[in-house]
Order: C-alpha cells, then structure tokens, then sequence
C-alpha cells in the first residue's frame, strides 16, 4: 500500500512521546512492505542527518521549516481569523505547495494525517484520509486555561472555543479517525472512531534485575519534555509540595532519596523552585531513554492536564519501574491501581504512596511483574500497528465501496 503521511512534526530524534510513536509505527509499516512518503513540519534543532534517518524507513521526506508560533503577527491574526492560534501557527503556503506537489505527481491509496491542525494545508482530494489524534487538543488547553489568571481567561477560552470547533470539523472531514484511548474515543464527535493505542518497543525497554541489588539510596524520577505544559505542571506540583510532604514523612523512615528531573531545557523559573541538594535537574541525560529507566527505582508522574497516553509510563511499566501518577496520568492504559500501577490524586496520598511502595519490597515486585505482563500483552508496537492496518483497510473499503 502507498502512503502519504502529512505531520505537523518530523519525528526524529525521539524525543516526545508523539516522535516515539509515529517513528515506531513508520518503522513497523516499513517493515511490513508499506511504501511511505513523509511531508512534514521541522523544527529548528532538527538537521539533515534527522532527515536521513527517517529516509531509512520512508521512500521520500519532504520537510519544511516550522514557523516561529510565538509571533506578534500571529497572535493579531488569530484574534482576526476564524483559525485558532494553533491552527494559524501550523498554516503554510510552502507546506501546502509541498503536498499539492507531491499529489500532482503520485497516486496513494492513503494519506495518514498526524494532528488535526494541519489538516488545513490538504488541497480538496478524493483519497482516503486517516486523522490520527494524540490528545483532544481543545480540552488539554481548556485544563491549562483553568489555571491561569481571571483576566487572561476570557480571551483564551475564545480561541479554545474556535480550537474545538476546528477539531470536530476535521474530525467529521476525515474518511477515519483514531483516537489513541478508549476515554478519548468517548468524547469524540462521531459513531466509528477506531483506537489505535500507544506502544512500546520490548526489545529497547527491559528489566534490568542488577537495578536492584545493593542499593543504599533510592532514585525517584520525573522524566518529560519541558516545552509541554503538562509537563511543567507536573514538576510544580511536585516541587512545590509533594518532594516537601515525601521529605516529612522520610524523618519516621530508613529511606534516602533522590529526586531526578530529566528533559531539555528545563525552565529556569523551575530550577528556582529549590535548593535542595537531593533535588538533580538533569539536561545532559542519555540520549537513549532506556538507559535513564536503568538507573531509576520509582517514576513520579502526577500529571493534571493533558490527554492521550503517557509513553514515559508505559516505558517505564516495560522497565521494571513503577509509576506512581493521577488518574488522568493512566489515562488510556489499562492497569489497575495497586496491580500494574499507583494512582492517586492528591498531594498526601501520592507522597505516602511513594514512601510505602519503596519501603514494601514485596509489593513493588508485584507490581513490576504485573506491569511488565501487562504491556507485554497489550502494547507492544507489532500488536498495535496491527489495529491501524485494520484501520487503513476499512479506510481504503469506504472509498472503493
């Protein structure tokens, strides 16, 4: 099967969870025969060598710089358009040349849309189209909004507003849509919404039993790209209270910790939130995500907004490393509290959590046994892709129909 996949992202080198999955599932339809051709958005501090990687697995890429989306002309031209700020941000004249050209001159039997927003830059076409959400965009930014001040409120609830009417509109326009959870699926505005979940490659992320021997202090991480709200959130909340209420509990305990927070670019005004020194801000990790899960004993993500799956949980759950985290965390996920996973939602409950699953060997092998299980069963990237070949083929029997 030819197919054209249109990305508002190259996805390559891995580092967001939205790179590791459409890079694992191109490589996985690579593998089984697909001809792929690539268009997308890159990003500044990708290079031609990141190109050249995805040449690997696709027979052509077609990228595009990705403009600036913090401009003073498109914020004034968001409060003009009908278009959202996302949207307006992702709207190119030279992406759209590009994919008009590269439909000019080949026929697909599929074109793989990735995100909503720049499904706008599609000339009108007959073929087959797969819109594939990571998140229900409108409601990650409608959480956000809900935290930010009274007086910003009025104006971003208006954009989200044009976001969520943009994003159901698509969402009706595409011959398919995919939803990455069952949770999402609920809430999407159509009868025949197909999930498509996130993965993990289990030859990459394995238990390493050497983790566990002789150990005189324990490692808790937080692990995230820093550019996602979410993410930054996250840390907050964990800075500013649940590392305080895990410290106060530690002075009953025969616990030492550490707290390590990794990702690039980690926002000074976060670093500044303390000076503890058992706190490591680390923007110089390995490269290979595997080898952080290696040297870490518990994964701390409470995560209050957001949507989709969380690819550092499942990593983690495949490692040999329990996940502590909110009910929206697990989201899309199908583990059980105090089975696969932790859950819990409040500041108390998610620092004694912490301290009572590192102090019960037994129970944290448990839940390391069962969580490996678990995405050994329903995630690895070859079950998956799977779900989306059923996907294209219903796609593609709609339009021969």
């Amino acid at each position: 099967m030819k197919v054209l996949v249109v990305s508002s992202f190259l996805p390559y080198p891995l580092f967001s969870g939205g790179h590791v999955r459409l890079y694992s599932i191109l490589k996985e339809l690579y593998n089984k025969g697909y001809e792929l051709t690539l268009t997308c958005e890159k990003r500044s501090y990708q290079t031609d060598s990141d190109i050249k990687e995805m040449e690997k697995i696709c027979k052509k890429v077609v990228a595009v710089s990705r403009q600036k989306q913090w401009s003073v002309k498109n914020i004034l031209q968001s409060g003009f358009s009908s278009y959202p700020f996302l949207l307006i941000g992702h709207t190119q004249k030279e992406f759209q040349q590009e994919i008009k050209n590269i439909l000019s001159k080949e026929k697909f039997d599929l074109i793989h849309i990735e995100t909503f927003y720049v499904m706008q830059n599609l000339p009108a076409i007959s073929t087959p189209t797969v819109l594939v959400e990571h998140n229900i965009e409108y409601l990650v930014y409608q959480r956000y909004v809900q935290n930010v001040s009274v007086l910003l409120r009025p104006l971003l609830m208006l954009d989200i507003l044009k976001m969520k009417y943009w994003e159901k509109y698509f969402w009706k326009k595409a011959t398919k849509l995919v939803a990455v959870s069952d949770e999402e699926k609920k809430l999407m505005s159509r009868d025949d919404v197909m999930v498509v979940p996130n993965g993990v490659d289990l030859q990459r992320f394995k238990i390493n039993d050497l983790r566990f021997k002789n150990k005189k202090e324990n490692t808790i991480l937080f692990i995230g790209d820093f550019k996602w709200m979410q993410n930054r959130d996250a840390v907050e909340w964990i800075l500013k209270e649940i590392w305080p209420m895990i410290n106060l509990k530690l002075k009953t305990k025969n616990l030492k910790l550490k707290l390590w927070i990794v990702g690039r670019k980690i926002p000074e005004s976060i670093k500044k939130l303390t000076n503890d020194s058992d706190v490591i801000f680390d923007e110089n990790a390995p490269k290979e995500t595997s080898e952080i899960f290696n040297k870490a004993d518990l994964l701390l993500a409470p995560i209050r907004i957001g949507g989709g799956t969380s690819f550092k949980i499942l990593e983690a759950m495949a490692s040999g490393v329990p996940v502590v985290t909110t009910s929206l965390g697990i989201e899309g996920i199908n583990a059980e509290n105090n089975k696969e996973t932790i859950i819990a939602n409040t500041t108390e409950n998610i620092a004694n959590d912490v301290v009572s699953l590192l102090e019960n060997s037994e129970k944290y092998q448990m839940i390391v046994k069962n969580a490996r299980a678990l995405i050994e069963e329903k995630y690895d990237w070859k079950k998956i892709v799977k779900k989306l070949e059923a996907v294209y083929g219903s796609a593609v029997g709609d339009k021969h129909d």
